[in-house]
């Protein structure tokens, strides 16, 4: 099981949710919600379908922007900033990436293409330099090939770099989109069921394969998963929603042996 490292980390939190709700017209999908994540950990969100887990994730991530409350994120520079509102692409240049529930690869491109595609936020090659294509900007092109062909190699992907996404199996594509959420060098790694789909290998590799990049790339990492071996051996500590408000948090130990959690997951008996 993962080494919890709550007590372990004095620092302040990389993301800080405060009291953040959401709503459609009259319909509540987010109420109260608080939830934080610290350097180096691994943090789980789980609950029964429809809990409002992935709304969540949208509304920290720029896709909604929260009727309520308050997110914030404290980049590698320490400087903390409201994120409530910011556009996705700011969010990602800020250094939070994702990835989806539905792959959203790029199916016409390469492997390759798509992992670069995430570098296009670290370039710093404007339309001018493009357009003439001095020294400069033919180094940054290179270095973009060279480290994309390296984060092909972290998910294990390096020898299908010229296939198209389309082409590439299952678990690959998931694979993938890891990897380009990787080439925005983001401080914070959000995984949106990453496992969905895959089979009993397939999910201990990519148990293995965030444990490693948490290291290597000394980054955080928020995640949806239904896997339930998965989040228990993977995760640092679990934060539970049902029906859009977290109803317990804690290691997985803890959460496991929640009433709340039993309940949410299993129902309740109804008296005789």
């Amino acid at each position: 099981m993962a080494q919890n490292q709550t007590n372990q980390n004095p620092e302040p939190a990389v993301l800080s949710v405060r009291n953040v709700g959401m709503s459609f017209g009259g319909l509540r999908a987010l109420s109260e919600v608080d939830l934080d994540v610290r350097p180096g950990e691994v943090v789980a969100l789980i609950g029964p379908n429809g809990a409002g887990k992935t709304t969540f994730f949208n509304c920290i991530t720029g896709i909604y922007t929260p009727t309520e409350g308050q997110v914030t994120a404290r980049p590698r520079d320490g400087r903390e900033r409201r994120i409530n509102g910011m556009r996705t692409n700011l969010v990602c240049e800020l250094g939070m990436a994702r990835t989806f529930q539905n792959i959203r690869l790029f199916p016409s491109m390469t492997a390759l293409e798509n992992v670069m595609i995430g570098r296009h936020c670290r370039t710093r090659t404007g339309v001018l330099g493009a357009v003439l294509r001095g020294a400069g900007t033919r180094r940054e092109e290179q270095e973009v090939v060279d480290k994309s062909y390296e984060l092909l190699g972290t998910v294990g992907l390096k020898t299908m770099a010229n296939e198209y996404a389309r082409n590439l199996p299952y678990g690959a594509q998931r694979r993938l989109e890891i990897a380009r959420a990787l080439a925005t060098e983001p401080f914070l790694l959000l995984l949106d069921e990453p496992a969905a789909g895959m089979n009993p290998q397939e999910t201990l590799e990519l148990k293995d394969m965030v444990l490693r990049i948490r290291t290597q790339f000394a980054v955080s990492v928020l995640l949806i998963e239904h896997d339930m071996k998965m989040v228990m051996s993977l995760s640092d500590r679990i934060y539970v929603m049902e029906y859009g408000r977290v109803i317990s948090t804690g290691t997985p130990k803890e959460v496991s042996e929640d009433p709340q959690v039993i309940r949410a997951y299993l129902g309740e008996e109804s008296d005789a």
